[in-house]
Order: C-alpha cells, then structure tokens, then sequence
C-alpha cells in the first residue's frame, strides 16, 4: 500500500484496511486541526488505487475498508463508484466501506447519488461538527454552518447509511463552554446519529489554535470542565438509539453508553465523579493522547 504521509482513521476503524484516494484535505483550514496542514491536497489517479486494491486482494479475507484521507466523499460521483465496484470485484468478504466527509461535501451529493453509493457498499460516513454552537464554529473556522451539518446528517440517513458524529470537548474554551456543551447536545438531538464519539481538544503546535492559547484569546477548561461539559452535552442529547463514546484516548473519563438504554446511568456516573473531584478517578494526563 503506497500511503502518503500520517494516514488517519476512526478509532472504530481500527480493524479496517485504509485505503487512501485523496491526498490530505481539500479544505484544510479548521483552526484546530494539524492532521493535514504538511500535505497538499489531490485526488489520487484511479490507476493508483487500483494497484493499492490489488495488492490488499491477496491479502485475504477484509471484511472492512475505510477510504482515507480527510474528506474523501469529495471525489467525483462516477470515480467513487468505480473504487467501491473494484473493492467489490476484488477483495472478498467485504461487508462494509467506510468514508470520511464534511457537510459541504455531503450536500454536493442528492440523495439518490448517496443511495447509488450505498448499493455499492458505503455503509457509514464519517462527518465532523465539532460544536453545535454557531460562534465556536466560526471561531474555529469550521466551513460549515450548524444547518448545513444537520442537512448533512439528514441526507445520509435518509440515503440508508449509519451516521457517526465527532465532537469537540473544550473547543469553545471556558467563555464559551456551557453554550457550546448545551447546543452541541441539541444539534446532536436533531442529527440523531448512530454514533458519537467525544473527543477533547488538545492543542498541537503549529496550530491557529495554539497561537489563540498563547496570547489569551483562548482559556482551555480544566479536565473537571471538561466532564461538566460531557454531562451538559449528554443532558441535551434526545437519540432515537445511538452509540455515545467517549473513550477516545483525548478524553479524562472514558465513557461507552447505549442511548438512550443507558443515558441516566452515564449521568449518574459524571456526577458523582464531579462531585468527588478526586483526580484519581480521571486518565492520567500522561496516558493522554490524538
């Protein structure tokens, strides 16, 4: 497999062959995201995908495969299919293909086109908000607004496909911790993914986002505020049944609840860890990790 650069995937693709068909990401601007900053974005020739399928077929049995890098649903409707046509012809027992994708690109689709797609074996899509809440998004440069991300959703689920959702805890610092806690829980609300995984920010460097830490625009919340945070998002959250994890290794208390089977024990939990505020009962920061 010929892979361009650091090559990322959901934590729920651990399993998955990557298959990469864009280089980087075709937008490439959030003011907290380093993933991608150190490549320049392209579609990959399909001559080149085809020879990474060919190799993985001898591999064996691949039951999954994730299409990388960034925002890989920006590839144009009839390459797509010819990628998810050739996973299928040549590598066997593949049950499921995964992408990521931002609203933008989701929207650039009708439903139709996501249903073609799915027929084809692309059962889940990946799609980013980060915050439900309006002014965090613009401060962090998101290139989409909360209605574009909750049309998005929509469109997926309507095209038959599972829907995982990634958010930021911490992105709106404290100034704007509980508006962006609150509101992420309602957008979600309306989303009603399959699937959400919280994630907490932490700053790398070299990012927009690290130069706001240093010159004060930007107050990170402590870990227990973080937790205030999950407990205020997850409060919010109203799912008809989806997965919410927030066992990322980002995270100070990895949390795995059915919803919403499971929503009050969670808040139990929280809680009482907020009211102990016994650091012992959170990850360690050095177990901490992207």
């Amino acid at each position: 497999m010929k892979y361009e650069g650091m090559i990322y995937r959901p934590p729920s693709e651990a399993n998955s062959l990557i298959l990469q068909i864009t280089v980087g990401c075709s937008y490439n601007r959030c003011t907290f995201c380093h993933s991608f900053r150190d490549k320049e974005f392209r579609i990959k020739s399909f001559e080149e995908i085809k020879e990474d399928i060919d190799e993985a077929s001898e591999i064996g049995t691949i039951r999954r495969v994730f299409l990388a890098d960034g925002d890989a649903l920006i590839v144009p409707q009839a390459d797509l299919i010819r990628i998810l046509d050739y996973l299928k012809l040549k590598i066997k027992g593949l049950e499921r293909v995964g992408i990521y994708a931002n609203a933008v690109d989701v929207l650039k689709k009708d439903v139709e086109e996501l249903k073609e797609l799915k027929a084809r074996g692309l059962g889940i899509v990946y799609l980013g908000l980060e915050s439900g809440n309006p002014e965090v998004l613009k401060r962090i440069k998101k290139n989409a607004t909360v209605q574009q991300m909750i049309r998005a959703a929509e469109r997926v689920k309507e095209a038959g496909m599972l829907l995982s959702i990634t958010v930021l805890l911490g992105i709106g610092g404290v100034e704007m911790s509980r508006a962006h806690a609150a509101d992420t829980g309602k957008v979600l609300s309306e989303m009603d993914p399959d699937f959400v995984g919280a994630l907490s920010l932490m700053i790398v460097p070299g990012t927009p986002i690290e130069e706001e830490l240093r010159s004060g625009r930007l107050v990170l919340p402590t870990p227990f505020e973080l937790i205030r945070e999950l407990e205020t998002m997850i409060t919010n959250c109203r799912f008809t049944q989806c997965f919410f994890a927030s066992n990322h290794a980002s995270n100070y208390l990895p949390l795995r609840v059915q919803m919403p089977r499971e929503k009050e024990e969670a808040l139990s939990l929280i809680r009482q860890v907020l009211e102990k505020k016994d650091p012992e009962l959170l990850r360690p920061e050095y177990m901490r990790a992207l």
